[in-house]
């Protein structure tokens, strides 16, 4: 999801080729038209990002710009392509995209299997480029399949979530929270995992101290995917730069974990909990919700998306 002016939100889609603008005309933080942009992409707009006017769509393997959007989105309408250079590969190849606090475009690019050593240095990567697509570099290594990232804004650095490998049983690895304060730095995918699980086939290369672990483990397949610090002033005020992470599930489980929003609370830049925020969309081993993405609003309420329920829910504080 992605806010835009006087409230719009856009929403990303990645099962059907469209994208969903909803609109609050009224300024009541609720939705009073939802349309869809078929525009004819090219796969599933699965990423978007605004920036001064304009909508960023990341398709699996190029970026798009709709430019003046306020002024409303149709099938006339026709984007420039700002960057085609992009791994095309459908699995773990949807393209979640952001602005950074310096200005550019953030591009997660995961790895194309479950795990593997590919020698495209693109892959299992953070990227990041200028708004016109210029200047695409690797910021960051050894990420198997993020889905969420934001900024502490009291030190603009980047925090992200990463989803660990499959088939190491019902609680390995863990799902991860890392922090990168710097270009360069290599979070061990595919040779190590979690706070330093050495893979059964690839750890043998190079060991984990090779690498930056994870800031804060997850639990094990819980699919975690949109994050971001609370910014608000809605909620308590113990909540204020906090993290929350919306946890899409599990499916590779003997018993489902996930189908959640969590927080995880720092203190002096270190994660220092990891506790459940919003549940309920898991009844047992029954699920009807999975939450995708949050996002927060003006007002301070925070905004979940759910790709099962189709759905966009709106989580708001009071004291009475």
């Amino acid at each position: 999801m992605a806010l835009g002016e006087n409230n719009t939100v856009y929403v990303g889609n990645r099962r059907e080729k469209r994208l969903y603008i909803l609109e609050d005309r009224n300024q009541d933080y609720k939705v009073d038209r939802k349309y869809a942009l078929n525009f004819g992409f090219q796969s599933p707009p699965n990423g978007v990002a605004y920036r001064d006017g304009s909508l960023y769509v990341g398709e699996i393997g190029r970026i798009l710009r709709f430019d003046d959007v306020q002024l409303g989105l149709n099938r006339s309408v026709q984007p420039v392509v700002v960057t085609d250079d992009l791994p095309s590969d459908a699995w773990h190849g949807w393209k979640v995209i952001r602005f950074g606090p310096d200005g550019k475009l953030y591009i997660p690019v995961g790895a194309p299997c479950n795990v593997c050593v590919k020698r495209d240095p693109r892959y299992a990567s953070m990227m990041r480029m200028n708004p016109d697509g210029t200047e695409l570099e690797i910021f960051a290594k050894g990420i198997r399949n993020s889905v969420g990232y934001d900024w502490d804004p009291r030190t603009d650095e980047l925090w992200f979530t990463d989803n660990g490998r499959d088939m190491l049983g019902d609680d390995l690895p863990p799902d991860e929270l890392n922090h990168a304060p710097r270009l360069g730095m290599h979070f061990g995918f595919p040779y190590c995992h979690g706070d330093g699980v050495a893979d059964p086939r690839f750890g043998a290369d190079r060991p984990c101290s090779d690498f930056t672990l994870a800031a804060q483990s997850l639990g094990a397949h819980v699919a975690s995917l949109g994050m971001r610090f609370y910014r608000g002033s809605m909620f308590p005020a113990e909540y204020r730069n906090q993290i929350f992470i919306a946890e899409h599930g599990s499916w590779n489980r003997s018993k489902k974990i996930g189908y959640r929003i969590t927080l995880v609370r720092l203190e002096d830049n270190k994660p220092v909990s990891y506790e459940e925020f919003a549940t309920g969309w898991r009844q047992g081993e029954s699920v009807w919700g999975r939450p995708v993405d949050v996002l927060n609003m003006p007002d301070g309420s925070l905004l979940v998306s759910d790709d099962y329920a189709g759905a966009v829910y709106r989580i708001t504080y009071s004291e009475k």
